[in-house]
């Protein structure tokens, strides 16, 4: 199975070639996420440095155990991930498949624990819109820290769903003995994607979560 030229599509040369390419597309891809972020990070920063107060007043108002929970909870699942790319290169079916498991279980109480969070905002009436209740002198300008909050955190939530869902696949795939020494293409393809919602994170809990915390 190793060394089965099925696994080369018709379209390049040798599994070398095939891999190079795939690696790159892959590059290129979180290179357009970057710029997608880049936008929203780009509009916190704007808007954080016109109404610095206001934007440490409504992060004090983020559960920062909860973030830090989170923070943990999605490291190890780095972890994990790496892991299987790497038992997937030795060949090592049942390593694979049980550490996508544990990312994707990970993953999962990652979306969880969010979820919570979410449900403590509305409950404390922090989601931006009519019902919005915050403290003066700050109550609009910490309107928009939730809008960018929820609109971060939200697209992240989102890349997080797809990946678990590519990962569910690979996981599928790999309990089959889909991949080997010679093909592990699509698991280490996975993991960057899931490295790179991960370094997103990294970014965004400081700058939510911290800013209102520095003292």
């Amino acid at each position: 199975m190793d060394d089965s030229p099925a696994l080369v599509a018709h379209q390049f040369d040798d599994a070398a070639q095939q891999h190079e390419s795939s690696m790159l597309g892959m590059w290129v891809f979180l290179a357009t996420e970057i710029m997608f972020f880049g936008g929203l990070f780009l509009g916190y920063t704007v808007y954080r440095t016109a109404h610095p107060l206001a934007f440490e007043a409504a992060s004090r108002h983020l559960d920062i155990v909860l973030g830090s929970l989170n923070t943990a909870v999605l490291l190890t699942s780095s972890l994990t991930m790496a892991l299987a790319v790497r038992c997937a290169q030795m060949g090592q079916r049942r390593g694979t498949a049980s550490l996508l498991i544990v990312t994707l279980l990970l993953g999962s109480a990652f979306l969880g624990i969010k979820g919570f969070e979410y449900y403590q905002k509305y409950v404390d009436h922090l989601v931006p819109g009519a019902s919005f209740a915050f403290p003066p002198p700050y109550t609009r300008d910490a309107q928009m820290f939730f809008y960018l909050y929820f609109a971060m955190t939200g697209l992240h939530a989102v890349h997080m769903i797809a990946g678990l869902g590519v990962v569910g696949v690979m996981t599928v795939k790999a309990w089959r003995g889909r991949y080997s020494p010679a093909y592990y293409s699509p698991v280490e393809i996975t993991g960057l994607y899931w490295h790179f919602v991960d370094i997103v994170w990294i970014f965004l809990f400081p700058l939510l979560y911290l800013i209102g915390h520095h003292t």
